[in-house]
């Protein structure tokens, strides 16, 4: 038996307007899920501890049965595992953005946050921006490190756990509440705008119509993560699929394999098609036994609040990943467990993550699991079966 965990990020939301009141995985056409559903357990999962902040860095540890409040040191830590960062003890890690930031007004304070992933900048033109802000600021105390895209890692030598907010919290709202209260943070943060508004890389952004890549952003500081390897917990060998830094991080620090996918980027048009046929690979050409497939887009496209461009998402993961993933197994004739879900919800409306359980829906190719129900958030509240502990959602799946 093999075993695919195919995560959604931000996938689940609320009913909309403009779509008949319907969510969008409700109002997308998934014709691939449709089908499954009539054989799969429809539930909920609640992934996020109470009293936790929302994320993909606390949902994704539980989805992969790592109990947050046990495993979770800070988001940034697992994102330097994914780079290659050697951190020490004494280190704080702090998630580095690059974002957009309104130009009219004249103080820093009173400008308007309007992008935290400055328009899905590639690394390519992120990593000239961050040599910048190397050569600005690096020192002993202070190191920058390029991740991909706007996702990027400051290490802090002796540093303190310090509260910052995340950028896609306050999308579209002025940002002097939201600052740094450290003056070193805040200035760097003030003095990045200066450097990068007027940057070669922005001013030919702004000539094609792109958002510029204009101030760096600090959120998400923690310490050393320390995560149990994943075979030696469930006794399974698997393997990562994903284009994000923090889910590989969290791959490196579990001793998975991590599978770089060629063009997959973490946006709407990502490689879908290679990541499916590399999870077809590494379970029926290199013996592993469990795969874990994240597509980012549905979170983004809920981030920019893109109704049409969410919807999209989660049909191309239908058909481009799932589909192609359970064809690619029964061709190859492998028995296969199928895990379909979201880590968190990420609701057009607040453009931003929620604490609400999420829908899973547990297909088996041998076996009929079904509770005659949809894969939709109202389907899976009306099923009755609740897990509460998330992190212990993968037990059910991987049948230990």
């Amino acid at each position: 038996m093999k075993y695919v965990v195919v995560l959604g990020d931000g996938m689940a939301d609320k009913p909309v307007e403009e779509l008949d009141n319907k969510t969008p995985l409700e109002y997308a056409q998934t014709p691939v899920m449709d089908k499954m559903a009539a054989k799969s357990e429809i539930g909920l999962a609640y992934t996020i501890p109470e009293g936790m902040k929302p994320g993909s860095d606390t949902a994704n540890l539980a989805v992969l049965g790592y109990y947050p409040r046990k495993y979770y040191t800070g988001r940034s830590p697992l994102e330097a595992l994914s780079i290659g960062v050697p951190m020490k003890d004494t280190d704080i890690a702090l998630r580095c953005n690059i974002v957009t930031l309104s130009e009219e007004e004249e103080n820093y304070a009173d400008k308007r946050i309007l992008d935290h992933s400055s328009g899905e900048i590639s690394t390519e033109e992120a990593d000239i921006l961050i040599q910048a802000m190397k050569d600005a600021f690096q020192n002993e105390e202070f190191q920058f490190y390029t991740g991909t895209s706007y996702r990027h890692l400051l290490i802090w030598n002796k540093g303190e756990v310090l509260e910052f907010t995340q950028p896609h919290d306050v999308l579209g709202q002025v940002i002097g509440q939201y600052l740094p209260e450290r003056e070193e943070f805040r200035r760097m943060m003030e003095k990045s705008y200066e450097i990068l508004n007027n940057h070669p890389v922005n001013l030919k952004r702004a000539e094609k119509g792109l958002n510029k890549a204009n101030s760096l952003w600090f959120w998400g500081a923690g310490t050393k993560p320390c995560l149990s390897s994943f075979e030696e917990k469930t006794g399974k060998k698997g393997a990562m699929i994903s284009a994000v830094d923090l889910l590989k991080g969290i791959a490196v620090g579990a001793d998975m394999k991590v599978i770089e996918v060629p063009g997959a980027n973490g946006s709407l048009h990502t490689n879908y098609g290679g990541k499916a046929q590399a999870a077809i690979d590494v379970l029926t050409k290199d013996d592993y036994d469990f795969v874990y497939i994240h597509l980012e887009a549905p979170d983004e496209m809920g981030h920019q609040g893109s109704v049409e461009k969410k919807v999209k998402s989660i049909e191309y993961l239908d058909g481009r990943v799932i589909g192609a993933v359970k064809k690619g197994l029964e061709d190859a004739g492998v028995d296969f467990r199928m895990l379909i879900m979201p880590d968190h919800p990420t609701p057009i409306w607040c453009r931003t993550h929620t604490s609400d359980p999420v829908p899973y829906m547990l297909y088996d190719s041998t076996a009929d699991l079904g509770n005659g129900l949809l894969y939709t958030e109202k389907e899976a509240e009306k099923s009755g079966i609740e897990e509460r502990e998330g992190y212990r959602l993968i037990e059910k799946l991987l049948q230990i």
